[in-house]
């Protein structure tokens, strides 16, 4: 059970707290959803439910041990070096588990918070430096104009493409990708997307994702990524994920199991296709794969917007990775964070 109280340099939006109830009676005027989140926190049940993004299937509530909850926001500040006083922007929705984690660790850490409403151009309005924040990548890309503000940023929810990766080389705050879901209480693990200052074999391998402390992983027979985080879960996870491994504390990110095509045999992973094609692509996009007499299934490209042309000599992929065919469609169906729902999208457009 959590103790009814939190760190005393904890600061919401430029306000200190003497009790839980301040605290309370704050949010309930500031944010209902808040004011929820936080009764569910400091009540006497050891589990909180929190709600699953609905991205690998339908969003469904899980219970998560607050024991837990707060293993993972000390993993994070200790990982990041975020301590006492570490001024923070909270531009995530509460309603899900990466918004709530940012408060937890405020909470839990001591943290400066200020609270701002979800939208995808979290940094128009903001002139205040802040030491840390959390962000998808449609509002980290909409951000850079101003990425200066923020020294570092964790950003999830979504792949961060080839082209977005290729801009942050160019911009002073610290970004890393995470990797986790909410069965972990968000990421188990992170990777460097810029700044890297070590020799260039040894930035190749900084690109990797690397586990937070406490956290053991290997593959299962499918190659798909398996975790022991025995500080943030109960149990083992299975994942979708399929990786390789490059260390007992490394990984690269291939895909997602139940995305790959099998075409003639070849198994491709849409992710890494996808990665090659945001070169020459400037819409949103996924490839998938269609049921096909000959291959069993031929790879297709499927673009949001208006027809274009696309050709790919200018890009490396295989005679293998060059879609059979391309469709375009007005507007892709996506879950309640914003995350693509390929085979629904892919309904959508074999039924107009």
């Amino acid at each position: 059970m959590v103790k009814n109280s939190f760190h005393k340099k904890f600061q919401l939006n430029s306000s200190s707290f003497s009790s839980v109830a301040e605290l309370q009676a704050y949010t309930k005027v500031f944010s209902e959803d808040m004011h929820q989140f936080l009764e569910s926190w400091f009540s006497k049940s050891d589990s909180i439910i929190v709600q699953t993004s609905g991205s690998t299937g339908a969003p469904k509530p899980i219970s998560l041990k607050k024991e837990f909850v707060i293993h993972s926001a000390k993993a994070t500040g200790l990982y990041f070096d975020l301590q006492e006083n570490t001024s923070a922007l909270l531009c995530l929705p509460i309603h899900y588990i990466a918004g709530k984690m940012m408060l937890i660790r405020a909470l839990t850490l001591g943290w400066q918070l200020d609270v701002i409403e979800t939208n995808s151009h979290p940094l128009q309005e903001i002139d205040k430096v802040y030491d840390f924040a959390a962000m998808v990548p449609l509002q980290l890309e909409n951000s850079l104009a101003s990425i200066q503000l923020i020294k570092k940023i964790i950003v999830g929810g979504g792949v961060v493409s080839g082209r977005l990766q290729e801009k942050l080389q160019r911009v002073s705050t610290d970004v890393f990708a995470t990797y986790g879901m909410t069965e972990t209480i968000t990421h188990i693990a992170v990777k460097k997307l810029n700044n890297f200052t070590l020799a260039s074999a040894k930035a190749v391998n900084e690109s990797f994702y690397h586990t937070l402390p406490n956290v053991t992983i290997y593959k299962d027979e499918r190659n798909c990524l398996v975790i022991h985080a025995p500080k943030v879960a109960a149990a083992v996870i299975f994942t979708n994920d399929v990786v390789q491994l490059v260390s007992d504390r490394q990984f690269e990110w291939l895909g997602r199991f139940d995305n790959v095509i099998n075409s003639g045999g070849i198994k491709l992973h849409p992710e890494k296709i996808e990665e090659k094609l945001a070169a020459i692509i400037t819409n949103r996009f996924f490839v998938i794969g269609k049921q096909d007499e000959k291959l069993g299934e031929k790879l297709i490209l499927v673009i949001e917007g208006k027809h274009q042309e696309i050709t790919y000599e200018s890009i490396n992929l295989s005679k293998f990775e060059v879609p059979k065919e391309t469709y375009f469609v007005a507007k892709f169906v996506e879950t309640a964070t914003g995350k693509i729902q390929r085979k629904k999208t892919l309904q959508k457009v074999f039924t107009k």
